[in-house]
């Protein structure tokens, strides 16, 4: 019996320097897992974060670069547009030339005002010009058509006319004698003297209303 109880207790001994080595080697493994677990992490992070901030940065550079590009190619393209504009045509860079277009049988005398472009540059010109006729017996101004108004250009040297209606005086007596044209380009404040070469009278009206009549840029013929 002593026997059999030496060999129970030796085989416990054994067993539980077994069992404590296994724990042993288990934990020593989970520590060893854990700290590759640890590094693993701990590499993956930094990369990680290191690539997300690298990658954030060239991607915020980028946006930041294109929308300065858009940016500035919007605003020189709003540039050009203004100045690639065509300025208005002045008084001072045009040339004046009133001629008589009064056609045989009408009923009404014309004179046509040529305005050539001499400024050097394009520009723009629309709408009713001012006219005033000098008279012996006052200023006169001539009253608009109605007729539409076409928008347009003169390049330098080219030129554009409108037409000035009066009524012809045929009614046998001395009338109103006409002394000078006075032309205002439109949107524009400085006037032209020129020298009337039309009719050198006006019938005598009752004074309701203006009988003369300008009409729009454009509407005589074009000059060359």
């Amino acid at each position: 019996m002593r026997v059999h109880k030496l060999t129970f207790a030796a085989l416990a001994v054994v067993a539980g320097l077994s069992l404590t080595a296994c724990q042993n080697d288990d934990a020593a493994g989970q520590s060893d897992q854990s700290a590759a677990a640890g590094e693993a992490s701990a590499n993956g992070g930094s990369g990680s974060s290191e690539d997300s901030q690298q990658g954030g940065g060239e991607e915020s550079a980028g946006a930041s670069a294109d929308g300065q590009e858009a940016a500035g190619g919007s605003a020189t393209g709003s540039g050009s547009g203004e100045h690639g504009k065509a300025g208005k045509c002045r008084t001072d860079e045009l040339k004046f030339k009133a001629i008589d277009s009064t056609i045989d049988g009408d009923t009404n005398g014309t004179v046509a005002v040529e305005l050539t472009n001499g400024g050097g540059r394009e520009c723009s010109i629309s709408g009713y010009a001012g006219v005033d006729l000098k008279t012996a017996s006052g200023t006169l101004s001539a009253k608009r058509s109605g007729d539409p108004v076409v928008p347009g250009t003169l390049k330098d040297g080219e030129s554009v006319a409108f037409g000035i209606q009066y009524p012809i005086n045929d009614s046998g007596g001395s009338g109103v004698r006409i002394t000078g044209l006075v032309v205002t380009p439109p949107d524009e404040t400085k006037s032209v003297t020129l020298d009337w070469p039309g009719a050198a009278t006006l019938p005598v009206t009752d004074g309701t209303g203006s009988p003369v009549e300008v009409g729009p840029i454009g509407s005589a013929g074009q000059g060359g």
